[in-house]
């Protein structure tokens, strides 16, 4: 039997669920069993929110990947290929590897129906686990709680922004919104919210679980042109540590907040992750792109 093509699976995956959103994790789970999927990295860093969310994964990936380590990033969607959603090494993954992926989670998943982009969370999941990754990046689809990348438990959770997005699924509110949101969080790990002022709904889950919250504008800062800095640099800060960088390359306004949160969620990995020292931050702002 001749092997199908990588777009050949594109066209089989979308046709193995009768809808292309089907909220829940608890087909995703019986496949990953099925595969023996394990942890994708050594650390992973999972990143939700309305807006921001492949901008932040940039920053984090480029700025890790400037320290020295060897990281992997699921995002979606892709502008021209779908290879642009699986990166390892911040180079794209072959057809060949994404066929390889593909044709394990069919042998793993039996009957079970899975959506176009389970179908594809698993196999980036089943490619990272085999690539010796010090870090894996992993982008909510849609939501978080119910969410195929939730089948990984985070290191440190990220919620960017809340704001009224796929209200048909999450919500009518950002309360609602928010909740569904925070479904990434675990217990006693960080959680890195970008919002000034985020839904109450995502801190009362936070509190309820032992999340241990990082807050822009409370716990981490941003100053766009501080008096004292460098001509064209802007400011990062915490309590004990601040850090002068160059503008990033993606360059809408936006974007700094994204960097400020990128750094906030590094810096809350572990020790070593906060001893990624100035030097890689500041390369990793400046190079990262979409």
């Amino acid at each position: 039997m001749t092997r199908m093509t990588l777009v050949e699976w594109l066209a089989y995956i979308e046709r193995q669920h009768p809808r292309s959103i089907e909220m829940g994790l608890k087909r995703v789970r019986q496949v990953a069993a099925s595969l023996g999927l394990g942890r994708p990295a050594r650390r992973v860093v999972t990143v939700g929110g309305t807006n921001g969310k492949g901008s932040t994964v940039a920053f984090i990936e480029a700025i890790a990947r400037e320290a020295g380590w060897r990281v992997g990033a699921y995002t979606s969607p892709h502008l021209l290929a779908y290879n642009e959603r699986v990166r390892v090494d911040g180079i794209e993954a072959d057809d060949a590897a994404l066929v390889d992926a593909f044709e394990a989670v069919e042998r793993a998943r039996g009957d079970v129906a899975l959506t176009y982009f389970e179908y594809g969370t698993l196999a980036a999941l089943w490619l990272f686990e085999r690539a010796d990754l010090d870090l894996a990046i992993l982008e909510v689809g849609l939501g978080g709680r119910l969410d195929a990348t939730n089948l990984v438990d985070p290191d440190v959770a990220v919620i960017t922004t809340v704001d009224l997005d796929h209200q048909e699924w999450l919500g009518g509110d950002r309360e609602a919104i928010g909740f569904e949101k925070a479904g990434i969080a675990r217990a006693w790990k960080p959680l890195v919210l970008g919002d000034d002022d985020p839904p109450s709904s995502v801190l009362r889950h936070a509190y309820a679980i032992g999340a241990s919250a990082v807050r822009m504008g409370c716990d981490f800062f941003f100053d766009p042109a501080p008096d004292d800095a460098p001509v064209g640099h802007w400011r990062w800060r915490e309590v004990g540590y601040t850090v002068d960088l160059p503008r990033p390359a993606l360059a809408a306004p936006a974007q700094l907040r994204n960097a400020a949160v990128a750094i906030a969620s590094l810096r809350a990995l572990d020790t070593d992750a906060a001893a990624i020292d100035d030097a890689a931050i500041a390369r990793g702002i400046a190079r990262a792109n979409l």
